[in-house]
């Protein structure tokens, strides 16, 4: 069932949306991207003349109610968003008389999922090692069932607009769906999105394809990376793990992060990516900071020879126009990562030379994706999010995607293995 062909009309819908957003000290929200992107399915829901039920994490309470991540923060913010009241239940597990209420037309949001161990199915307070722990995992996993069903038992049908969490096998995210056939169960328009995306990147691939991939650690990355390299033409890797590789190829890199453990791994990519025909760029020269800050004094020098005491933060100019060549000319462009400490004005410039570099290539016909909380991040800073072919608002669900991993809050709908 797709949610065009359904008629919401006098159904109670229950949507899990990803409305984990960032909020200020005051508990303002300061980027509502999320809330956004997920009005789209709501709204179709309300015009049909359904009842809407919302839920949603936040943040990483543990199992346990931290009024910090109450989602009662965000519900005016909703409410403005979907241009109706909303009503709140201050416990998710509780809201069965709340839903029940529940007119046409009308809002409940549901307290923050995550309050619940149940929503993450993990046994707390009990390490994976203890003779014990398999015993309390087959309990919470019946636990998790019984949580999932009672979120089931508020509404009629079920849709999964939350693609952030889509690979995780969640009680909201996967384990609900068990609990509706299949006319009663379906993607939302931004799950649809996101999936489309990942498959024009992955399965409708036109060439030349370039996927530039940032982050800190390679250790992290190397599962994408190992799959991309199947797939792409030019692969560009960025950002911290920038200097594993200078090292790893004999070069001095003073202060810049560096795993010393993965040089091996760093040169086994380097020769994976040669015998695979694929061109790998990394960075020739970077911009060196004496200190981890804005204001810190700088130099351009060689990404194999860091003077000590001084760390490489953003690619230098030479590298930006390695980078530029090889994302202009391709016509599919996947980008995870910036390329420097882009929050710090002054180290931002690498990431916008890609960013204008992977616009540029849009413009000319290029298929784009941005995926990845700090590369999205990117293009917002830079006002650029419209200029590209699509903005992910997945980022471990877009990695784990990308490295070919079946995601369950998707395969629960489709019935995929």
């Amino acid at each position: 069932m797709t949610i065009d062909n359904f008629n919401f009309s006098g159904k109670k819908a229950i949507v899990r949306v990803d409305f984990n957003v960032p909020l200020d000290e005051n508990g303002h929200i300061t980027d509502d991207t999320r809330i956004r992107g997920a009005l789209p399915t709501l709204k179709k829901i309300l015009a049909d003349g359904g009842a809407l039920i919302v839920m949603s994490h936040m943040g990483k309470p543990k199992g346990k109610v931290n009024p910090k991540l109450s989602l009662s923060q965000i519900k005016d913010a909703v409410a403005t968003a979907l241009g109706t009241e909303v009503k709140f239940a201050p416990d998710c597990a509780k809201a069965a008389d709340a839903a029940a209420a529940l007119k046409p037309g009308e809002v409940l949001l549901l307290e923050n999922l995550r309050f619940y161990p149940e929503e993450e199915g993990k046994p707390v307070g009990i390490d994976k090692e203890d003779p014990a722990y398999d015993a309390a995992k087959k309990e919470m996993k019946e636990r998790q069932k019984e949580f999932a069903k009672t979120l089931a038992s508020y509404a009629d049908v079920y849709v999964n607009d939350a693609f952030g969490t889509a690979h995780r096998r969640h009680a909201s995210t996967a384990v609900i769906a068990d609990f509706f056939d299949a006319d009663h169960k379906m993607l939302g328009y931004l799950m649809e999105k996101e999936v489309n995306a990942v498959d024009n990147i992955l399965s409708n691939i036109r060439r030349p394809f370039t996927a530039i991939m940032g982050g800190s650690k390679v250790s992290t990355k190397i599962g994408i990376i190992e799959n991309l390299m199947e797939k792409v033409d030019n692969l560009i890797l960025c950002g911290g793990m920038t200097y594993t590789f200078a090292k790893a190829q004999g070069g001095k890199v003073g202060k810049s992060i560096c795993e010393d453990d993965k040089l091996d791994l760093a040169l086994d990519i380097i020769a994976k990516a040669k015998a695979k025909g694929v061109n790998l760029v990394l960075a020739t020269d970077c911009v060196a900071a004496d200190d981890f800050k804005n204001d810190a004094n700088t130099q351009i020098c060689s990404v194999k020879d860091i003077p000590e005491g001084w760390e490489g933060l953003d690619i230098g100019p030479d590298t930006m126009k390695l980078f530029a060549e090889a994302i202009k000319g391709a016509k599919t462009i996947l980008w995870n990562g910036p390329a420097g400490v882009f929050e710090f004005d002054n180290f931002a410039k690498g990431s916008r030379a890609v960013a204008d570099a992977i616009v540029e290539a849009t413009a000319n016909g290029a298929f784009s994706l941005v995926g990845g909380g700090d590369s999205v991040a990117c293009v917002n800073k830079f006002g650029l999010a419209d200029k590209v072919s699509y903005v992910s608002t997945g980022g471990g669900a877009l990695l784990e995607a990308i490295e070919g991993k079946v995601l369950p809050g998707i395969a629960a709908i489709r019935g995929d293995k």
